[in-house]
């Protein structure tokens, strides 16, 4: 049968078509000269259509043919796939005199043995053996020889069932697939079949026609192209001598060459959407926290390898070619690491998806420690330009603020125009996101604020220079820094500014989107889904009525039940004081027209409350979309519901927070709205990417990799969980991740660590509720006891490293002091002889992505100890679980859902329960902390550390009733579930068994999951495989 997936030789014709693929095709009948058993299944409809019509049919070299570009292999995976007719004689002239295959089927019943001489050429082992995946081919064993420039290859192959292959017509097939391979000299214009004569067809046949010529096959993967490919960079776009440039050129020119591949899969997947007209799901975040771009990149397209390769024959490691990158500054926490997560799971799932957000031009800001204070500086991640992104100058719209409304009424209607102030251009930035594995590039596109052209020469032509400059100042301030310093008016200008610019922008062009292929509003929720990444963007369902109503001059009922079909909403907040408000007055002075859809959004919202409640005033105010009261907010949340078909928690008690508290009114008013949606992470980049020695482990162990892509597999893990050579190899890995951590912490601060010592880990924003301070006190507690020991008892302890790392937001001073008080016992703990290696305490600055990727792996332990009730999920905690680390949690948010996946013998729980939180603040001011407690705290308010002064209002948060966060109230509970983690970890078989447990469990936390369910329940579409 997999004979028919290749082509013949054709006794009627002389030249043959070659062709590498492994599915049967369908339609003989586009190819009438194509004499060979293969038949055409199924093209993007574009293509085909594009040669029928331009009757480029008989050109074998006129359609892109691919089933899966070459780049790219895995289920269903093809090779190079396009035709290209070279004479059969020709083949075997070319091979006879150096290249020989002898194909022996007797001496092994198991696999099929293929032996292979021919001259060496740079990446000859890499293209065979892609060969062998594209013709789904395993190899079993591969043995390899070189001698008098030759090379000698003994390859064992087997089937996908694991079977020798024994079917001589196929395996004659798979002979001349290879000597194509081995012989460059076939390699000849893929073109020269096509008729570019000038006196066939019209002018546009013919630009039609070369176009499709010069188009008709992906770039090659092989380490001649791709070296030939990064050189070329180097002296046509990036200028220099091919002969001298430095790492930092080479990674320039290696992502460019990286990026051209992804751009004809992002463009053949853009085309084929349109064709398809299939419906899209457009994602709205205010961040995007993506990380690298290159490793990723090229690990999605299944060609690390090569490029390794390539760059090493050309006098460059990959792996400090990758150290060049900067991570892109478009984000902050784990709302922008989710967003990234699920534009990664939307590309390999082969959905049809955009994601939209800001192109920060400095992000939030680059974290300095000066004396072990917080400086924050710009991140000029963008000075030195980003390879990654295309720059659509010609994408543009305007975006309007300030100004007044004037309303006219003709043939009877009454039509509204707001006339604005001030005019600002939003400018589109294009970033592909490969999916893993497939032909699927997705596209995030960022949003940069341009000055107004129109603006700009009215002020230069009447000679007021100084007004234009200023006024590109103001717009290009639009987007320059992530969550501008809100407390002062100027600031919540700017925030609201920064939100509103980012989606009229994104409704302007999925509008435009839409009308490109549609006449009709009617099925617009039919080929548009708008998901909200929390409430940041939901001035833009205001925004989506004004474009309907006043610019498409749509009915009012009619706008808003389209508004109210293409919008859902993911919640992240917990608290009610947490959610997003507005004052009145701002909206009104910046967005005029704006403030008026909300106020009839709201009396019409109002009156289906009172049909169902009646005249409960009460509820009526708290379900309010507008707040009369003294300050006279817009709830944006309140908002968000109103007009969303679906609203999400993230966590099960997240949602049921959400239910039964949060917004009890409108669960009571919409139950059906209400859906519960578990964040995931994607397990490519946190596991498979960044892990690469545990992914060779797992992959053994499961017998496949197909995990990567499914990672409910990992659950086979638990089979072995006490197997003593698995241990071997899973220890023998996480010691090799702690001493590259071990590096890196040498390299930023001067301090060794102890690879053998316990790598304990808390690594996030910094924050109140996240109880850093918790973790720091207890720190303290244990370098008292430490100090106190004497020597026999000193000889118990388990060592520990303390690693914490996380930016605090400029204008939160507390939490600016706990990076002191961390830096601060870090100076005295880790100068102090009397500890040694028994306790080390580690702030890691500036903590990124890139920085996660290497800290993950190597933690033995990681604390989320947000307080109960106050962490909607957290999703680092997942990706820390399934890299075999160990958790010490409090109880809420998505802690409980990994307790019950992992089990509740592997994970460390601690702290006081959802169901107690509001007794326990109720009666906060008569709690008694315990004795240890106020050890620590006096330690601290004594001075024992120093700048005692400084630290008193830190200690304050704490003390006495004003611990809003339980800090005191968990103590004793965090204390002992301590003793348990030092307990566990002086049992290394116990321990390593925890470990693969939590591999084990983490299946369900994967973004693939969570995705799916969006896509279900959600935004109701399909995967749109384009091969």
């Amino acid at each position: 049968m997999m004979a028919n997936a290749l082509c013949q030789r054709s006794a009627s014709n002389s030249l043959l078509p070659i062709f590498t693929i492994t599915k049967p095709l369908t339609s003989p009948s586009y190819f009438p000269q194509l004499a060979c058993r293969a038949t055409l299944e199924s093209f993007s409809s574009a293509y085909t259509q594009r040669a029928l019509e331009n009757d480029l049919t008989n050109s074998f070299c006129s359609l892109k043919l691919q089933r899966r570009s070459p780049h790219l292999y895995g289920r269903d995976s093809v090779t190079t796939i396009h035709a290209q007719s070279v004479s059969a004689e020709a083949i075997d002239e070319a091979s006879e005199d150096s290249i020989k295959i002898i194909v022996d089927t007797s001496t092994d019943q198991k696999a099929t043995t293929i032996e292979i001489v021919a001259p060496n050429w740079p990446g000859l082992l890499a293209s065979i053996t892609d060969k062998f995946k594209a013709l789904e081919l395993q190899v079993a064993k591969a043995s390899v020889d070189l001698k008098d420039g030759n090379v000698f290859y003994k390859f064992s192959i087997q089937d996908q069932d694991g079977n020798a292959i024994v079917d001589a017509e196929y395996l004659g097939n798979v002979e001349k697939v290879l000597r194509r391979v081995l012989n460059p000299a076939l390699w000849s214009d893929l073109g020269k079949n096509v008729n570019l004569s000038p006196n066939v067809g019209d002018p546009e046949t013919q630009r039609r026609r070369r176009l499709l010529w010069l188009m008709d096959q992906y770039l090659k993967n092989d380490v001649p192209s791709i070296q030939k490919s990064i050189v070329d960079h180097v002296e046509y776009t990036i200028a220099r001598s091919r002969f001298k440039f430095d790492d930092f050129e080479a990674y320039k020119a290696t992502a460019n060459s990286v990026r051209d591949r992804l751009l004809e899969s992002w463009n053949d997947n853009q085309q084929y959407y349109r064709d398809n007209d299939s419906k899209r799901v457009y994602y709205l975040s205010m961040e995007f926290l993506m990380g690298r771009s290159l490793l990723n990149s090229i690990f999605n397209l299944g060609i690390k390898g090569e490029y390794a390769q390539a760059l090493s024959e050309l006098g460059y490691d990959l792996e400090v070619i990758v150290e060049q990158e900067r991570d892109a500054a478009l984000g902050n926490g784990g709302l922008g690491r989710l967003a990234a997560c699920f534009m990664d799971s939307l590309a390999t799932m082969n959905y049809s998806a955009w994601g939209y957000g800001l192109r920060y031009q400095y992000g939030l800001f680059r974290q300095q420690l000066q004396d072990g204070y917080q400086h924050e500086q710009p991140d000029y991640w963008l000075n030195f330009g980003n390879p990654w992104e295309i720059e659509r100058v010609h994408v543009t719209y305007p975006v309007k603020f300030f100004g007044k409304v004037e309303e006219d009424w003709v043939d009877g209607r009454k039509l509204i125009k707001w006339v604005p102030d001030e005019l600002v251009e939003a400018v589109a930035y294009d970033n592909p996101i490969p999916g893993y594995k497939t032909s699927n590039t997705i596209n995030l596109r960022l949003w940069a604020a341009k000055p107004s052209g129109e603006f700009d020469l009215q002020s230069f032509n009447t000679g007021d220079y100084v007004n234009a400059i200023l006024s590109k100042q103001r717009a290009e301030t639009i987007s320059s820094v992530l969550y501008p310093d809100d407390r002062t008016y100027q600031g919540k200008e700017l925030r609201l500014k920064q939100q509103y610019f980012f989606v009229s922008a994104t409704l302007q062009d999925i509008i435009r989107r839409f009308k490109d292929n549609h006449s009709s509003f009617d099925d617009f929720p039919e080929k548009v889904a708008i998901q909200l990444n929390d409430t940041h963007p939901t001035i833009g369902v205001p925004e989506m009525m004004r474009l309907l109503v006043d610019v498409e001059s749509l009915e009012w009922g009619k706008a808003w039940d389209i508004t109210t079909r293409v919008f859902s909403v993911t919640i992240h907040s917990v608290l009610p004081e947490m959610l997003e408000k507005w004052p009145i007055e701002l909206i009104q002075a910046l967005l005029p027209r704006h403030i008026q859809i909300i106020y009839k959004i709201n009396t019409i919202f109002l009156e289906e409350v009172k049909s169902k409640f009646g005249n409960d005033y009460d509820r009526l105010a708290r379900m309010s979309i507008v707040d009369d009261g003294e300050k006279k907010v817009i709830k944006m949340a309140s908002l968000a519901l109103v007009a969303s078909h679906t609203v999400n928690g993230v966590a099960w008690s997240h949602t049921e927070l959400l239910k039964g508290s949060v917004f009890k009114d409108f669960y009571d008013l919409w139950p059906h709205k209400f859906r519960n949606k578990t964040n995931g992470v994607t397990q490519r980049r946190w596991l498979a990417f960044s892990n690469p020695g545990l992914r060779e482990v797992l992959t053994k162990w499961l017998g496949t990799e197909s995990w990567i892509t499914n990672l409910e597999l990992l659950t086979g893990l638990r089979q072995y969980a006490s197997d003593t050579t698995l241990h071997k190899e899973w220890n023998l890995v996480r010691r090799h991740n702690k001493a590259r951590l071990a590096l890196y912490i040498e390299a930023i601060s001067g301090v060794k660590v102890s690879i053998d010592a316990m790598f304990d880990v808390q690594v996030k924003r910094i924050h109140e509720y996240k109880r850093q301070l918790l973790n720091v006190l207890s720190i303290i507690h244990r370098y008292d006891c430490i100090k106190n020991m004497t020597p026999e008892e000193k000889k118990k302890v388990v060592p520990r490293v303390c690693i914490i790392g996380g930016k605090a937001a400029p204008g939160y001073e507390i939490a600016k002091k706990i990076i002191k008080l961390v830096t601060t016992i870090g100076e005295r703990i880790n100068d102090d002889s009397d500890i040694g290696n028994l306790l080390k305490v580690i702030f890691i600055p500036d903590y990124n992505v890139s920085l996660a990727e290497l800290v993950i792996p190597a933690s033995d332990l990681s604390q989320h100890i947000s307080t109960v009730g106050n962490e909607a999920s957290g999703t680092s905690n997942m990706k820390f679980a399934m890299n075999g680390c160990l958790l010490l949690a409090a109880r809420g948010g998505s802690n409980d859902e990994i307790q019950q996946e992992i089990g509740d013998e592997n994970i460390f729980m601690f702290g006081a329960k959802a169901d107690e939180l509001g007794r326990l603040r109720a009666e906060r001011r008569n709690f008694i902390p315990p004795r240890d407690f106020h050890r620590v705290t006096g330690m601290i308010r004594s001075g024992e550390f120093g700048h005692k002064e400084y630290f008193q209002e830190l200690c304050d948060t704490v003390d006495g009733g004003d611990d809003f966060y339980l800090v005191g109230n968990d103590f004793a509970s965090y204390l002992e579930a301590q003793a348990r983690v030092d307990k566990t970890f002086v049992d290394r078989a116990r321990w390593t068994q925890m470990s693969i447990m939590s591999t084990a469990g983490s299946g369900k936390f994967s973004s693939d999951r969570t995705i799916q369910e969006y896509a279900q329940d959600i935004w109701g579409i399909q995967p749109v495989e384009r091969f």
